[in-house]
């Protein structure tokens, strides 16, 4: 009998490819080289909405995004991002780091340890066994709007676990989750489910003038509640929620409002206007007198790409309200520069549409501009913050939400969220007939709707900003990122092979 052979194969082949073009993620957290701030660098193989799964990541754990540099060409994904805790700290919470580097999926440990969920449902607040039913609406604002919506889900027997809500430029969404009063568990009756949603489409209809808008259509067409079916507690991050927030905004054309009305302008010129000669982007007014949001488009003809710049008041989450709204219009970002300074934001985006085009239109430049403009107006809310928290019971959100109402109080932003035995809720309110808030009042108020035994924590803050804020020079990478576009992505390549 023959003695058969076999060619060997040594173990290590199979790791062959890895070895020589790099693992197809990798991350790294550098605590070492800047005094103020951590140093995430990511290095993958790219795809379409990574930088903002990245960037999503980052703002769940509650981290400042005050620098970034991003480049993908070539079908390659390499950014780095300069962070800060809550604190203002660099990032020192192993717990973060190993949560990090699980998330994005760069190391080679188990993905799911038991310490990342642990410290996963401390960050998103959620219990990984919980399920609720999502509701969706979206529609044109009204003073009282939001407590009218609380008041038909508690008729209708249904416990708000969760609710977030925006309200801008006259318009209102609002994602919510609930459970049966009775039971505390999901909704899932489809009889039922499409009560509940006629139900609060009706209240969101209930204008007292059918008024038309931009486009000739009558104001309240498209206002509606969707029932999203159940919602694993795992699946509702904060980011997700946002998120989802933007879109429902985005679908009722909350952007053609009033602060977005005036005339936009970019340039289409391939190279950078003169520093002698200003620019003259569309400019909003922003809370602090003598500063104005900023956006503006710019073609960079020799690599195909528009240029997206953005001057505005930094603040948290600034990023991620950009990256999604780029994202889900449909816009690929291939190189970007974000940077901040004695609070003010500068942000540059080099995008092509998916199609591979770059905007060609006037009018198309002008519906980015709007939609970013609208993107980082949704979180800027005017007012007073009223924060609470009390035993939670059924119908309460209905009843802070009425007392705040007959105080002449509308809520332009709403976060309800429930804790265990507990409910804290946040909103951003301001007086209907533009008057100062008298807390003391309103106060007074929810504590009588609550009862002398009920104890209730009440805090307010005023987020108001000063008038006065001291100006900087703007640093733009425009002009070099859009002429050395390739010599920028080779520094990448440089700096993450010294890693």
């Amino acid at each position: 009998m023959k003695k058969v052979c076999w060619p060997y194969f040594d173990p290590e082949f199979d790791k062959l490819p890895e070895r020589i073009n790099g693992p197809t993620c990798r991350v790294c957290i550098d605590n070492e080289s800047l005094e103020d701030c951590t140093v995430v660098k990511v290095d993958s193989v790219n795809k379409q909405g990574l930088l903002l799964e990245v960037v999503q990541i980052l703002t769940d754990t509650n981290l400042t995004i005050c620098k970034s540099y991003i480049s993908s060409d070539a079908g390659w994904f390499m950014d780095v991002f300069h962070v800060k805790d809550e604190r203002g700290n660099k990032l020192k919470d192993q717990n973060v780091i190993n949560y990090i580097q699980q998330a994005i999926g760069t190391t080679r440990g188990p993905r799911n340890s038991a310490k990342a969920k642990a410290y996963a449902s401390k960050v998103f607040k959620y219990e990984n066994t919980s399920e609720h039913t999502a509701i969706e609406m979206a529609g044109t604002d009204r003073p009282g709007l939001f407590s009218e919506i609380s008041a038909a889900l508690a008729d209708l027997h249904c416990d708000i676990v969760e609710a977030h809500a925006w309200s801008h430029n006259t318009h209102l969404a609002c994602v919510a989750y609930i459970s049966d009063q009775s039971t505390h568990t999901p909704i899932q009756d489809p009889n039922r489910l499409a009560s509940i949603e006629d139900h609060l489409t009706t209240v969101l209809r209930a204008t007292t003038t059918a008024s038309r808008g931009p486009t000739g259509s009558l104001a309240n067409q498209g206002k509606e509640a969707k029932t999203k079916g159940l919602l694993r507690g795992d699946q509702g991050t904060m980011t997700n929620v946002e998120r989802r927030l933007h879109q429902l905004m985005l679908s009722v054309r909350d952007f053609d409002g009033p602060s977005s009305s005036s005339s936009s302008s970019s340039s289409s010129s391939s190279s950078s206007l003169p520093s002698t000669s200003p620019r003259t982007p569309l400019g909003l007014e922003s809370q602090e007198e003598g500063r104005k949001t900023m956006v503006w488009i710019e073609s960079c003809e020799e690599k195909g790409y528009s240029m997206v710049s953005i001057e505005c008041k930094d603040r948290r989450r600034l990023m991620f309200d950009t990256v999604c709204t780029l994202t889900d219009m449909q816009y690929v970002i291939f190189h970007a520069s974000i940077s901040s300074h004695d609070d003010y934001a500068f942000q540059e985006y080099f995008i092509r549409h998916v199609d591979g085009h770059a905007l060609n239109t006037e009018s198309e430049k002008e519906r980015v501009i709007k939609c970013l403009e609208a993107a980082i107006e949704r979180r800027v809310c005017e007012g007073i913050r009223v924060e609470f928290s009390a035993e939670n019971r059924v119908g309460l959100l209905s009843d802070i939400t009425r007392v705040l109402r007959e105080n002449g109080l509308a809520v332009v932003r709403a976060d309800v969220a429930t804790q265990g035995e507990k409910v804290v809720n946040a909103f951003y309110v301001r007086d209907i007939s533009g008057n100062e808030v008298d807390m003391e009042i309103v106060e007074s108020s929810m504590k009588k709707e609550m009862g002398p035994n009920i104890p209730i924590v009440f805090h307010v803050k005023n987020d108001s900003h000063g008038s006065s804020s001291p100006e900087r020079s703007r640093f733009s990478l425009g002009d070099m990122l859009k002429s050395q576009i390739e010599r920028i992505s080779h520094n990448f390549v440089t700096m993450v092979l010294m890693m």
